[in-house]
């Protein structure tokens, strides 16, 4: 029996690659990549449609994966993870550089004023 998928797809991968330049959103490593998941998806994925979607991801490295889990406190002041209740286009996210942005739906980076708008 095949597995069910539940990340998000090769498109919204390729979208988040390119938002991100290709490098790790905290250390701006190009080795070791993977999409990290903002709010987890829980045990065996998740039902909401955000879930695997631009706002919900940030490319990074697996170092630096682990290290939010380690270190819960600063990678939730950096907006690298999110608490529920709250979705991940209502929290900002850290660049390198000191960049502070929103990240919209279509896979873009925003500092508008406004969640993700």
């Amino acid at each position: 029996m095949a597995r069910r998928r539940t990340g998000p797809t090769d498109a919204v991968r390729e979208l988040v690659y390119q938002r991100d330049g290709g490098r790790c959103v905290r250390c701006g490593s190009v080795d070791r990549l993977t999409v990290h998941h903002r709010v987890n998806r829980g045990m065996g994925g998740a039902r909401e449609q955000w879930i695997n979607q631009p706002p919900n991801l940030l490319l990074v490295c697996t170092t630096c994966n682990l290290w939010f889990e380690d270190n819960p406190r600063d990678s939730y002041a950096a907006g690298w993870k999110v608490r529920r209740p709250q979705l991940p286009n209502e929290v900002r996210v850290l660049y390198p550089g000191g960049g502070l942005y929103w990240l919209t739906q279509d896979g873009a980076l925003s500092m508008g004023v406004e969640a993700g708008r």
